[in-house]
């Protein structure tokens, strides 16, 4: 198995130059090397995305995929994983799309701790609409929304999903192909809701590649399964583009707690395990 497999004849209309070039290129690496290490199956890799610029992927992997509405990506991969646990559920949202429309979702899914992977293409700008503020866009921010200035404080998504019960929480970056799909293969792997915050800059309206190449550093020999040091991790950065700030990227909390659906009773036996013995031709005579 090699990314290629994953490719589609599809033309990409990303802008050329985009930062979700790295974060498809990732993604096809780990679900390459995945398979071709047994660990998953190709046939069995899902895939659901929103409505955005990141949406666009959906066209460019070649996998199982579903196309959502905005912000209904947490609940349609737990319907999907919950009719079929054995697939391999992995969402791909904007930061719109799952912390703005989407921000009841996540939290519940957090806390659900649902066996899924959701991948957050943030640029912490609507782009697709051209620039608008998102809930972790900084404050000062001025777009189409506010020309004035955004004046009021980003969200910390990776600080709300600790305290909100998700059990595999990293901060990935889109221009580090080689270590987001290493972050990209252990959340996929890992049993539970696995959030990846991508940083993911919009070259057209949030440009700051520049700010992020210089503050950005890499998590490394941390503990963690420890929840009050992933915290403390996760405060280090605000979203916003203080000078004096450090970047953490990588795996800040990865425990094993029990997962939604693993104390369903009725899933002991469920369906898909079931052998059935169809009779297609009957069952079609019913509808002429």
């Amino acid at each position: 198995m090699k990314p290629d497999n994953f490719s589609t004849k599809e033309e990409i209309t990303w802008c050329p130059g985009c930062t979700n070039y790295g974060i498809l290129e990732a993604s096809k690496k780990a679900l390459a090397e995945l398979v071709k290490e047994r660990k998953i199956k190709a046939k069995d890799i899902t895939i659901v995305t929103g409505i955005g610029c990141h949406a666009k992927i959906y066209d460019y992997l070649n996998t199982n995929a579903y196309y959502s509405i905005h912000g209904r990506i947490l609940p349609t991969l737990i319907g999907i994983k919950m009719g079929n646990p054995q697939l391999t559920v992995i969402g791909f949202g904007g930061d719109g799309d799952t912390y703005a429309e989407g921000i009841s979702h996540f939290i519940h899914t957090c806390r659900y701790n649902a066996n899924l992977t959701m991948l957050v293409h943030d640029n912490q700008v609507f782009a697709l609409t051209t620039g608008q503020v998102t809930p972790t866009s900084e404050k000062g921010f001025k777009g189409p929304s506010t020309p004035l200035g955004e004046n009021t404080r980003p969200l910390n998504p990776i600080l709300l999903a600790l305290v909100s019960g998700a059990t595999f929480i990293a901060r990935g970056y889109a221009l580090d192909v080689p270590h987001l799909k290493d972050i990209i293969k252990r959340a996929i792997l890992h049993k539970g809701f696995s959030l990846i915050d991508i940083l993911q800059p919009c070259i057209a309206f949030h440009n700051v590649i520049p700010y992020f190449q210089k503050h950005i550093y890499k998590l490394k020999n941390c503990n963690d399964s420890d929840l009050g040091e992933a915290i403390k991790k996760a405060k280090e950065w605000d979203y916003n583009f203080d000078e004096k700030s450090k970047i953490p990227i990588g795996v800040f909390y990865d425990v094993q707690k029990q997962t939604f659906g693993e104390g369903f009773p009725q899933l002991k036996n469920p369906w898909y395990r079931v052998k059935r013995n169809l009779d297609s031709k009957k069952i079609l005579e019913e509808f002429k």
